[in-house]
This record gives C-alpha cells, sequence and structure tokens, in this order.
C-alpha cells in the first residue's frame, strides 16, 4: 500500500509539471501575437506618416511645378516683351531670382529709357536757371547764330578773333543770377567741347560745339551757333530743352579752327606778355614754363579781366634761353612745344605745335 501511495503521489506530481510547463507555453503563445500586434500597428503608423509625408511632398512639388512654369512663362513673356531672341531660364533657382529682379531692374531701365526726347512746342521751353550735372548741364538750349547762313565764330569773349570753326557755342557763366558757378569760370571752359542733346519733335538730337563765348543771359545754359542749332532746330528756333555734358574735341568735325598753337596777344614786348592756346584738344587746365638750358619752373597763372589768357613772366621774355611749354587739358593729355623764351614776347606771333616740337 506504501509503494502504491508513493507511486500514485509521483504521477500526481509527474501531472502537475506537465499542467506547469504546458500553462508557460500558453503564455508565450499569447504574447507573441500581441507583440506583433504592435509592431504591426506601428509600421501602420510609419506608412500613414509616409504616406502623409509623400503626399505634402507631391502637394509641394506640384506646386513648385504650377509656379515654375508660371514664372517661366511670365519669363518668357517678358522676353518677348523686351525683345529678348534668348529663351528664359527654367531652372527654379533663376526663375526666383528674375521673378524678383529682373522685372524691377526692367522697370527701372524703363524708367530711365522711357524718355524718347519727343516733345510739342519744343520751341518755348520755359526759360529757368541751368543745373549742373557731375560733367555738364541741362536747362535752356538756345541759338545767337545765323542758322540760314551758319557764318564761323568771331572768337567771342574766348578772344579767339576770326576763326574757322563752324561748330560752336556759349556756355553759361552763372547758376543763379549773379552767382558766377556756372562752368564758364572766368574763361576757363573756353576750348573746351561740350556735347549737346535737345528735345524735340522727333526725339533726341545731338551735336558736339567748341566753347568760344559766354552766355549774355541768367536762363542760359548752352547758347548755340548757327551751324549747330539748325541741326538740332532746323527752321523752327527757341528756347529748347538740352542737356550736355563735356567731352574731348579730338575726332570731332566742324569744331577745328586751324592747328593747335600759342597765339601771343597783340602789344607784347620783353615786359610784358599774355598767351592763349587756340584750337586745344580740350579745355586748358595749366601752362607750365620748363627750363631746358637751366632750371627754372615757372607755373602760369590766368589773366584777370581778360579772359582767356596767361601772364608770361618776364624773366623769361628777355633771354634767348630754349624752353619747354607744357599745356594740361581736362582730358589730362598734355601738348609740349619748344622755343624760346624771347618767341613769347613777339606781338600777335602764333607759335604752331607742329612747328615747334622735337
Amino acid at each position: 500500500m506504501r509503494n502504491l501511495a508513493l507511486a500514485f503521489g509521483f504521477s500526481a506530481l509527474l501531472a502537475a509539471g506537465f499542467v506547469a510547463c504546458g500553462d508557460d507555453s500558453s503564455a508565450s503563445a499569447v504574447d507573441t501575437p500581441s507583440s506583433e500586434s504592435a509592431l504591426l500597428s506601428s509600421s501602420s503608423d510609419v506608412d500613414s506618416s509616409s504616406s502623409t509625408q509623400i503626399s505634402s511632398e507631391s502637394k509641394t512639388f506640384s506646386s513648385s511645378v504650377e509656379n515654375e512654369a508660371r514664372s517661366s512663362s511670365d519669363a518668357l513673356s517678358s522676353g518677348k516683351q523686351s525683345g529678348s531672341s534668348e529663351s528664359a531660364p527654367v531652372s527654379s533657382s533663376s526663375v526666383v531670382s528674375e521673378g524678383s529682379s529682373s522685372s524691377e531692374a526692367l522697370a527701372s531701365s524703363d524708367d530711365n529709357d522711357s524718355d524718347d526726347g519727343k516733345c510739342t512746342d519744343c520751341d518755348s521751353y520755359t526759360a529757368a536757371d541751368p543745373e549742373l550735372t557731375e560733367n555738364g548741364g541741362k536747362g535752356s538750349v538756345t541759338t545767337y547764330g545765323s542758322i540760314t547762313a551758319k557764318e564761323t565764330s568771331l572768337g567771342g569773349a574766348c578772344n579767339y578773333g576770326q576763326t574757322n570753326i563752324q561748330y560752336y557755342a556759349a556756355i553759361h557763366v552763372n547758376v543763379s543770377p549773379g552767382d558766377e558757378k556756372g562752368p564758364w569760370n572766368g574763361g576757363a571752359a573756353c576750348g573746351g567741347c561740350v556735347r549737346v542733346k535737345a528735345k524735340t519733335p522727333d526725339g533726341w538730337k545731338h551735336v558736339t560745339v567748341r566753347i568760344t563765348d559766354r552766355c549774355p543771359d541768367a536762363d542760359c545754359g548752352v547758347d548755340l551757333g548757327g551751324a549747330p542749332a539748325a541741326d538740332i532746330m532746323g527752321n523752327q528756333v527757341g528756347r529748347y530743352y538740352g542737356e550736355w555734358e563735356f567731352v574731348s574735341c579730338e575726332g570731332v568735325d566742324g569744331v577745328w579752327g586751324d592747328s593747335t598753337s600759342l597765339w601771343v596777344k597783340e602789344g607784347a614786348s620783353e615786359f610784358w606778355s599774355i598767351i592763349q592756346v587756340r584750337n586745344p584738344k580740350d579745355m586748358v587746365k595749366s601752362i607750365a614754363i620748363y627750363g631746358v638750358d637751366t632750371r627754372d619752373f615757372y607755373e602760369l597763372e590766368m589773366v584777370v579781366g581778360t579772359e582767356n589768357f596767361w601772364t608770361v613772366p618776364e624773366a623769361v621774355l628777355k633771354t634767348g634761353n630754349r624752353y619747354r611749354v607744357v599745356v594740361t587739358y581736362r582730358t589730362g593729355t598734355d601738348d609740349e612745344w619748344k622755343i624760346k623764351g624771347s618767341d613769347l614776347a613777339v606781338p600777335e606771333a602764333n607759335l604752331y605745335l607742329y612747328e615747334h616740337r622735337e
């Protein structure tokens, strides 16, 4: 009986062990599907997020393509309007860049170039004080010469005397009446050339003239001689609106009366002499005399009251020593004469540059 009881007990323990093992297996089986479900759920969330992101990117891309196409179309349209033969770039960066700055640049360019110079009643511009600009001015353009006879310049206040210059003009002395702040500057503008443009019924017209005189009235800007006035005004003379800038005279037809020379004023002697440059390359900035046989140096001064002349030192006039006379122009190029000091004491001597170079 005892053995039977032990056998029965052992069997019971063994059965309990199997039941316990079966419970662990059952628990593991239940946990596994739950974990996979969580992973699947997480994957689903990722897929959903990815799908949302793709959808968003798709919309962004679609919007970008539409904007790019619209910008490209606008750029092409702008190119056609501006006469460009090249197609507008289609990359998004260049389209964005052109869309923001190029249209503004075109508008700015149109603003600057929109004035074609055409006008009505062009010969009746309202008289006003001239304005100075960086290299010239703007205001009234008038005429004092005959547009039919087209006489050559008589030298005017620049004291050139009779010339063969056909394209000449007077320049304003003042900005406001009596202030003497105009470019005339006591005759310093003499010999300089000015490129003038004026509004006409046909648009802007241009002419280049040499300054030989000063304006007679307060509202004058540039007062043209006959030939240049006819080129701009035709037969309809009057007061026109114009703009002008100083330029070099080199290579300009009609502004040369003769070759470049030093001219000695009448009445000169070994005790007194003043000189001027005739037919210069540009307005004269300075004249200096350098000794060749000596170390003499003289910086000439403009004569006050006798416009467009420079005073020669008496010490130079009384000697036969050789000198270099160096003329510096507004444009920075120089002309140089090699002469004797006594040459500058001869009244009305006309010392041509080509004859006094070595």
